[in-house]
């Protein structure tokens, strides 16, 4: 963002608690979520009756009724009905997604104002008809005459057809889950057992240390019950998580990534409010940190890159428009999807191999300081409804910036497709 442009703060965000599938929020759904956590955001900041410029929500799993599930739950929310909204899809990466829309409409001067954030269940799957049923149906419902359907309903068919499909996890050009192409990249970059579990255990011993502290006491809604995330293990050890087997990789015995430093099938929702310097001013609400830029990428995983790349590819594009260093940051936010993934994405930034021939550089970005990393806590601990973790990260890594009073923050998430999405927020 030039200066031309308007700033856009970040006012704050809640979620709710994070949990398990088929748990406190089965019966819940999406647009159930959602109207919590876009209510609750109006009743924290007073937005009562307001007017914004935009609230931009996501879901990846939904039903195809809840098609603009952004304009549904804001209608709900006690947002002034004249408020639009968008609903959008890019995997792990939705809200982070929305909050850029978002920061951008800003920005650009054409709104003062808006939300952003997402929601997700693995509960409240789609179970559609099987293709063939599908298929013979349109056919029947085609039929010029009673004959003409009646054909259409029996030539061929088969009870089989009566068998429901699910949503699949599979990357659709490799027939591969993510686990499974994690699994290649760990391979790949050398990432150990044991370094996976010790990431998992200092996520979930950073997220009790953070919920004992009161760090979430105003960004985490109870809901159903729940006042702290589902997954959350302040116990956990490296000797428990050393007793999994290996979830995606079971025959080879090399498997390395489990349940417990993977995350898991979770239902959560989260939403951060964005506006400009006036619009903040002029109702008595305070910037915690401001949105500086963003930033996406993609990589060719198809033919061999890391499904889960994509964020090493958009950060040094970001710091280089402005000048910075991987080191240049206070905080450092990036999603556990897999402990794996995350070092592996810290270790191409250390390799001059991978930061000269596939980044174009001409030195590796260099390592972090790693007490500067996921400080409280991450995905793996706090789980991972897909359109939720961009704005709770968004949220989170705000608040530890205003709590410091000055800073720089680096988002960084990766998503199903091999897309990244990375942003910096600063104080």
């Amino acid at each position: 963002m030039d200066n031309t442009q308007k700033r856009v703060g970040v006012i704050g965000g809640v979620r709710i608690p994070f949990c398990r599938n088929n748990t406190a929020y089965a019966d819940v759904g999406n647009f159930g979520m959602s109207v919590k956590v876009l209510g609750a955001l109006v009743e924290r900041f007073g937005l009562h009756g307001a007017e914004l410029g935009e609230v931009a929500m996501g879901a990846v799993i939904k039903h195809s009724s809840e098609w603009n599930l952004a304009r549904e739950a804001l209608l709900s929310s006690g947002l002034a009905p004249t408020t639009p909204g968008i609903t959008t899809a890019r995997a792990c990466g939705t809200s982070l997604d929305n909050a850029i829309i978002i920061a951008n409409k800003i920005a650009a001067g054409q709104i003062e104002a808006g939300i952003a954030g997402g929601s997700d269940t693995t509960s409240d799957v789609p179970i559609v008809l099987s293709d063939r049923l599908r298929k013979r149906l349109l056919a029947v419902n085609r039929g010029k005459s009673w004959q003409d359907k009646l054909r259409a309903a029996t030539r061929g068919f088969s009870f089989k057809e009566f068998k429901p499909a699910f949503p699949g996890v599979a990357e659709p050009r490799t027939g591969k889950s993510m686990g499974d192409h994690c699994e290649l990249m760990a391979r790949e970059w050398h990432i150990t057992r044991q370094a996976q579990d010790q990431l998992a255990v200092d996520s979930h011993r950073k997220l009790a240390a953070a919920y004992e502290a009161g760090f979430f006491d105003d960004l985490v809604v109870p809901f159903r019950g729940l006042k702290r995330d589902g997954f959350l293990r302040p116990d956990t050890s490296l000797e428990k998580l050393g007793a999994l087997r290996p979830a995606f990789d079971k025959t080879s015995g090399q498997g390395t990534l489990t349940a417990g430093n993977s995350t898991g099938l979770s239902d959560g929702a989260a939403a951060v409010l964005l506006g400009s310097e006036a619009w903040a001013a002029e109702r008595g609400l305070k910037v915690q940190a401001w949105f500086r830029d963003a930033e996406v990428s993609a990589v060719d995983f198809v033919h061999g890159e890391g499904l889960l790349m994509a964020p090493t590819v958009a950060v040094p594009r970001m710091l280089k428009r402005h000048g910075l260093t991987l080191q240049d940051f206070d905080f450092y936010e990036i999603h556990e999807a897999f402990a794996a993934q995350v070092l592996c994405t810290l270790r191409a930034w250390e390799s001059p191999d991978y930061c000269k021939n596939r980044l174009g550089l001409d030195a590796p970005l260099g390592s972090i300081d790693p007490a500067r990393l996921n400080i409280h806590g991450s995905s793996l601990a706090v789980g991972h409804p897909f359109a939720a973790t961009g704005a709770r990260i968004v949220a989170t890594l705000a608040k530890m910036l205003e709590q410091k009073g000055s800073g720089r923050g680096l988002i960084s998430i990766c998503t199903a497709g091999g897309m990244g999405v990375t942003a910096i927020l600063e104080r």
